[in-house]
């Protein structure tokens, strides 16, 4: 008998990959969740996942395929459960063999709720995805300890952006090496990658986006799918938001470009709705955060550990989780003076986009940073993996060693800041207790 194979192939090589990978060897056996926004490839890469590792793949998706749920209602025993699901795929399970996908399960609570007994079953492997997962169904979540795996995916970071321009892995290699001894990279290889990263400010790390200026090289195609995704995260506040809150969070999507136009970038809430205060949105605020579409970082009372305990709720900035979505909202003019490197032009906002997006996909969930009437502003503040604050500005222009607030807080004896970092345009420097980083080793440092 001939079993199902997948025929879609992923163009783009995903660090995610590794993760399903260690799932799919663990000695323990539980279910693969795999959560983000729309459209960062969660499905394409399960199915290129099975692909390689399964002899057979079902796949259910509850959205397209609404009957589906009917599987799992009435809820029944896990032997029942699985005939009606190997019924329907047409195709018979091989047990230790089959990997079972149940695609968009935010649309059948059910099947999150029949995942434990499905795993305990042990014959199949179980993989589940969906999107808005945050807001939607924190049933998915609520499964014990011990039944369920999270990989959380995000936009391709710069690295693999830079894996699609056919960049070899050795230059990150080289890269590491250099981040880690403060010492310069090769100038050539320095102008080629911020060649690259403007490119990436741009097209952003969107699968769709990706995929489609490595096909054909065309920005303003990129444009187009930016514009499609953008259209779809629209229709998802409309759809799965609350009917009483979808304008808020509607108009706050769409201010965010604007916003972080603004000089202080700080999200203003009368631009919303007039004499709008924070209490009436802040959970618009949160469905947007929730939903993996926007990335707040808040504003914290002093640069002291532990941050959390110091930030203002209603003081934030609020950025995309693509910079390139960001990117396409700004007038063409704007990516032809990024692509021809033009140092006259302030790209604060996008350049700190870049930073929180790859600040998020490596583990930083919280976003601070600190803003003193006294002292200046701080793009943002990190706790690091040995519990040190650590104060980076974001320097877009050719004046990148101009940071009277960095200078300012690390003075400030009280605050036992030992090091600050700059990451911009520049080649990596160091002067006394600052380090200056090209913007795309900021992924370095989060592996650090």
């Amino acid at each position: 008998m001939k079993f199902k194979r997948l025929k879609e192939f992923i163009m783009l090589q995903r660090k995610a990959l590794k993760q399903f990978q260690a799932w799919h060897d663990a000695p323990s056996h539980t279910a693969l969740l795999v959560t983000g926004a729309r459209q960062v490839g969660k499905t394409y890469l399960i199915r290129e996942f099975a692909n390689q590792h399964y002899e057979s793949f079902a796949e259910f998706n509850f959205i397209q395929n609404p009957n589906a749920a009917r599987i799992f209602n009435p809820p029944s025993d896990a032997a029942t459960m699985l005939m009606r699901m190997e019924l329907a795929s047409g195709q018979r399970f091989i047990p230790g063999k089959t990997l079972i996908f149940l695609d968009e399960i935010q649309a059948c609570k059910e099947a999150a709720t029949a995942i434990k007994f499905l795993v305990d079953d042990g014959r199949y492997d179980f993989a589940m995805s969906g999107s808005l997962l945050g807001v939607e169904l924190e049933d998915v979540r609520s499964v014990p300890v011990g039944y369920q795996s999270e990989v959380m995916m995000f936009p391709l970071d710069f690295e693999e952006f830079c894996w699609s321009q056919n960049v070899d892995a050795k230059i990150f290699d080289m890269l590491k090496e250099c981040y880690e001894k403060k010492q310069p990279v090769d100038e050539f290889i320095h102008e080629h990658l911020m060649s690259l990263f403007r490119k990436y400010l741009i097209i952003g790390g969107m699968p769709a986006a990706v995929s489609s200026f490595a096909q054909n090289n065309s920005l303003i195609d990129v444009r187009q799918v930016q514009e499609d995704i953008k259209q779809g995260y629209r229709r998802d506040i409309s759809q799965y938001a609350r009917k009483e809150n979808r304008l808020h969070i509607r108009s706050i999507y769409d201010l965010v470009p604007s916003e972080l136009n603004n000089p202080n970038k700080r999200f203003t809430f009368a631009k919303i709705e007039k004499n709008t205060r924070f209490q009436a949105v802040a959970n618009d605020f949160d469905w947007l955060a929730a939903a993996n579409v926007a990335i707040p970082a808040y504003n914290v009372d002093e640069p002291r550990k532990p941050l959390e305990m110091s930030k203002e709720r209603n003081l934030f900035k609020l950025f995309y989780s693509d910079v390139g979505l960001l990117t396409g909202a700004y007038l063409n003019s704007t990516a032809l003076d990024i692509l021809a490197g033009d140092d006259e032009v302030n790209y604060g906002a996008i350049y700190e986009n870049v930073v929180a997006q790859e600040l998020t996909a490596h583990g930083f969930s919280r976003l601070y940073y600190y803003n003193s009437k006294r002292l200046g502003e701080l793009d943002f503040l990190v706790q690091d993996r040995n519990d040190n604050i650590i104060p980076i500005e974001v320097k877009s222009g050719k004046n990148y060693k101009v940071h009277r607030a960095l200078n300012n807080v690390l003075a400030e004896e009280s605050y036992h800041l030992r090091q600050g970092l700059v990451f911009g345009p520049g080649n990596i420097e160091t002067d006394h207790n600052i380090t200056y980083y090209p913007i795309y080793l900021i992924g370095q440092f989060c592996n650090n």
